[in-house]
């Protein structure tokens, strides 16, 4: 490939080229994850964290051991729906994940900062480099699902996280508007550059259910999930609805009291993908 580097860490091009090495970032000892799934979009403000915390309050629910990887660095906001507040704790050489109710396992930047609003400065290659750290770093322990709340777009940060981190799917969170399809194309190519299988779509402020009628009313336009769902041959589609007392859940740290069945398809190809170990093999 023409101005190749020959550091395949830095790039995405699947060339005739490209190195074999493999750049997946072991865990660290006493931790075991057997299915990662990402939660991203082409685009940041559509609903990814939300979309991450109830698909985890739902394994939770289910009685799977779960856990939540915010790699949002630079905008956390998980721990905040979770109500909570408190800062991860740790030995010389290893970070223990804060537990969110439920029983789900969580780690965010938010739960090293002194203070919530400090804001991350940082270069991306820092950025990545937390990231990482918090699947290599953070003890674990036994989980049979972990989300990972990626960072918008698809620039370095996530470029790292897909190659370092073993993903057993994505799922792509989007909205309705006319642009959607370019947005959703990129996350769908990304994923499939990286070999990651794609699990669902989420369409999230669908639409708003009127609450005398009850009818559908699609705010900002006609829902596309279907059709994109068929175009990029993604198994499952979910259309969330504009909300108002799913975001007061969220504002007031109560978001495990979510109802999470408009993801319910969704949850069931989490719970068909393939382990990690798969995957690595």
């Amino acid at each position: 490939m023409a101005n190749c580097t020959h550091d395949c860490s830095t790039c995405s091009s699947a060339c005739n080229t490209r190195s074999k090495q493999s750049f997946i970032k072991p865990l660290g000892k006493g931790s075991h994850v057997r299915r990662g799934i990402a939660v991203a979009s082409g685009k940041g403000g559509v609903g990814k964290s939300l979309t991450a915390s109830l698909l985890a309050v739902r394994a939770s629910a289910k009685g799977y051991r779960t856990a939540l990887l915010d790699a949002d660095v630079t905008g956390p906001s998980i721990p905040k729906m979770f109500g909570v507040h408190e800062l991860a704790t740790g030995e010389e050489n290893a970070i223990r994940p804060v537990l969110a109710k439920g029983g789900i396992k969580l780690m965010s930047m938010n739960c090293l900062l002194e203070h919530e609003d400090d804001p991350v400065v940082w270069r991306g290659s820092l950025i990545a480099g937390a990231c990482l750290q918090f699947w290599t770093d953070v003890v674990w322990g036994d989980v049979d699902i972990m989300f990972i709340d990626m960072p918008p777009g698809t620039g370095d940060v996530p470029l790292s996280v897909f190659q370092s981190i073993p993903l057993s799917g994505i799922v792509v969170v989007t909205t309705p508007q006319d642009l959607v399809e370019t947005i959703v194309g990129k996350a769908v190519k990304m994923a499939n550059l990286m070999n990651v299988p794609i699990l669902g779509l989420v369409e999230n402020m669908s639409y708003l259910k009127c609450p005398g009628c009850g009818r559908e009313i699609e705010l900002f336009g006609r829902s596309k999930a279907e059709e994109l769902g068929k175009k990029f041959g993604v198994p499952a589609t979910a259309r969330m609805p504009l909300d108002p007392s799913l975001a007061s859940l969220a504002d007031e740290g109560r978001i495990a009291e979510a109802d999470t069945d408009p993801l319910a398809e969704i949850f069931l190809q989490v719970e068909h993908s393939r382990e990690i170990e798969d995957r690595l093999g």
